[in-house]
């Protein structure tokens, strides 16, 4: 069974998420971020020296890191239908997406919420860079899901749950204003009745 350590308000969700689609059995192990600081807890660092959320533990493996965590459970998985065939013209957009949501989404995104956590005056030189990738990485998804029902073409897969973490994340910054199709989108995906149950866990 998998073990999933779990830290509340964080992208440790998309891992139970995927885990409730597939309907595999797995374990969690809540971690608890400090009130004040809002940090994750000592305890998650000796189970892996980053102190980092997601960590899942299998058969010996302790791996960090969402994208890695989801391709690794896609792979015990007896069913494939969250991962378009390697032969199929999905395929690559639904690579694309996954990488896409920790590398140009998430720095933006991930700047702008430490920089909402401090108390500043006036702009910083990030402001302006932080800004112009924000708009190109959000314009550029708006306008593929005007074209799409999912981020790999017209099925769900594990590309949608990393996304829809990523983009929830920027909704909840008050950066999803005037990107219709994001904000459909994601009403939409969060009627899913795995990823309510990945919600229970905080």
């Amino acid at each position: 069974m998998i073990t999933v350590h779990h830290l509340n308000a964080s992208r440790s969700t998309r891992v139970i998420w995927l885990l409730e689609e597939l309907s595999m059995s797995y374990h969690v192990v809540q971690h608890l971020r400090d009130e004040t600081t809002k940090l994750a807890p000592a305890s998650l660092g000796k189970i892996h020296p980053l102190n980092k959320a997601p960590i899942i533990e299998h058969n010996g493996h302790i791996i960090c890191e969402s994208g890695a965590i989801l391709e690794y459970i896609l792979d015990q998985s007896t069913q494939n239908h969250l991962r378009p065939d390697k032969q199929s013209s999905e395929y690559y957009a639904y690579l694309e997406w996954m990488h896409f949501a920790e590398g140009s989404l998430g720095l933006p995104v991930i700047t702008h919420l430490l920089m909402q956590m401090e108390t500043r005056s006036g702009d910083a030189p990030l402001d302006g860079y932080i800004t112009k990738e924000l708009n190109l990485d959000l314009s550029y998804i708006d306008s593929i899901l005007a074209q799409r029902t999912y981020f790999a073409g017209a099925i769900f897969s594990a590309a949608d749950i990393m996304m829809a973490i990523s983009l929830e994340i920027a909704g909840s910054l008050g950066l999803l204003e005037n990107r219709p199709n994001i904000q459909s989108y994601l009403a939409r995906i969060q009627e899913r009745t795995a990823y309510k149950k990945a919600r229970e866990f905080g």
